[in-house]
């Protein structure tokens, strides 16, 4: 049992460094996909960070599907 939990929060923990790395590339490149954020503050960008960094596999292909 001790090991599953391990194992449990080594991906979870993993699953948020991922998408923590992502989240701030994310919110360096997020006026692809709005423009409106181009004008936005620094705050503002900050404050998107956590719902970035737990719905990175969705934005991913979002952010790289945009032209």
């Amino acid at each position: 049992m001790e090991l599953i939990i391990k194992l449990f929060l080594g991906v979870l923990g993993g699953y948020f460094f991922i998408g923590f790395i992502f989240g701030l590339f994310f919110l360096i490149k997020a006026s692809k996909i709005d423009p409106l954020l181009k004008d936005s503050r620094k705050v503002v960008r900050f404050l998107l960070l956590p719902g970035v960094v737990s719905t990175w596999p969705f934005l991913i292909r979002k952010l790289f599907k945009t032209k």
